[in-house]
């Protein structure tokens, strides 16, 4: 990759699925320390794949490389819908979750060949499944992780089913097989496991979400603090489950949840992963360079353009995060990632999220 590509998104395969990676284009802060980017993973529910996931969160103001990547396999339908119910289904969501955290260090190998990247600790996000994957990357441990954000984390599939029924009517239909391999990916089972990496984790919960209720998010803060984790945070939004609109499978603009979220995974990543403008000592080795391209625009094109304030929701706290107040100014950390690479500042709205005691 050669310099005029570095602030650019790089699309490629890593471990044969598909990858979306963003460069580090933020202005007022610098990587901190040997992470050098962020994976994330998308869900069976929108967004679905590495691409949507990349419009929906892009992370813009992480001065390090976020590399979205897609899940290995897909599910006939989303976990909220009568599929789940199936044993195909769950069969395949248990293979996307465990596939991946296996797969994690040889796609390690070629994403940094691929971005001239040295080795070293990787943070990790995700989305519904993709969150269940990155907490079993986690628990397996496999490959040394700085830091860990997941948005919705599939907490016990045998649960989710159980709500579809109810919703539904109908009983699941699983072979044993299918229920085994639920209770296998049970995260509060390996709680103890992913506690005793001890790597600091952000749990993320939607308060209307009838996948993976809020409360489920919270018990497993408690579960994995009672096994000795001492950085797990948690924080509950005004939303449902989906961070994208339906189909969820094309890079679109973000939702208004999902510009929640991006601003949210932005400022911890940030806390976690770097520190503010470079001092003028710092070494090139420290502040990445990228070329940021001038735009000119003609003057008969200027024009002003009068953008209305929305009415954003607050957030709801679950003990342990700030409610958000009204919209504030435009950050130019964050930002929202198109085709073709461009990122376009966008207003966003700010939630402080605290430790709890």
């Amino acid at each position: 990759m050669t310099g005029e590509d570095t602030n650019r998104p790089v699309h490629g395969t890593a471990s044969g699925d598909a990858y979306v990676a963003l460069p580090p284009t933020a202005v007022d802060a610098v990587m901190s320390g040997p992470t050098r980017l962020v994976v994330a993973w998308p869900g069976f529910d929108p967004p679905r794949t590495a691409a949507a996931l990349a419009a929906a969160i892009p992370m813009t103001g992480v001065p390090v490389w976020r590399v979205y990547l897609d899940l290995p396999g897909r599910s006939p339908g989303g976990l909220g819908s009568g599929a789940i119910l199936e044993s195909e289904s769950i069969e395949a969501y248990g293979a996307a979750v465990r596939n991946a955290a296996e797969r994690l260090p040889a796609a390690l190998d070629e994403i940094r060949g691929d971005l001239g990247l040295p080795d070293g600790p990787v943070a990790l996000a995700g989305f519904s499944a993709g969150a269940a994957a990155a907490l079993l990357a986690v628990a397996r441990g496999a490959v040394p992780v700085s830091a860990a954000a997941l948005v919705a984390p599939v907490v016990a599939p045998s649960r989710a089913a159980r709500a579809v029924e109810k919703r539904s009517g109908r009983d699941r239909a699983w072979s044993d097989r299918a229920a085994a391999l639920a209770d296998e990916l049970d995260l509060g089972s390996l709680a103890a496991g992913i506690a005793g990496r001890d790597v600091p984790t952000l749990l993320i919960s939607g308060g209307k979400d009838r996948v993976v209720p809020p409360r489920e998010i919270t018990a497993l803060r408690d579960e994995l603090r009672r096994h000795g984790a001492s950085a797990v945070e948690a924080a509950t939004f005004r939303m449902g489950h989906a961070l994208a609109a339906e189909p969820g499978t094309e890079a679109r603009p973000p939702i208004t949840e999902a510009v929640r979220v991006d601003g949210v995974l932005t400022d911890w990543f940030r806390d976690h992963l770097a520190r503010g403008p470079a001092s003028p000592s710092a070494t090139l080795e420290d502040v990445p360079q990228v070329h940021v391209p001038q735009v000119h625009v003609p003057q008969a094109e200027a024009r002003q353009v009068d953008v209305p304030q929305a009415d954003v929701p607050q957030v709801e706290a679950s003990r342990e995060v700030v409610a958000l107040g009204d919209t504030q100014p435009v950050d130019p950390r964050h930002g929202s990632w198109a085709p073709g690479g461009q990122d376009a500042a966008e207003a966003r709205t700010g939630a402080g999220v605290g430790h709890g005691s």
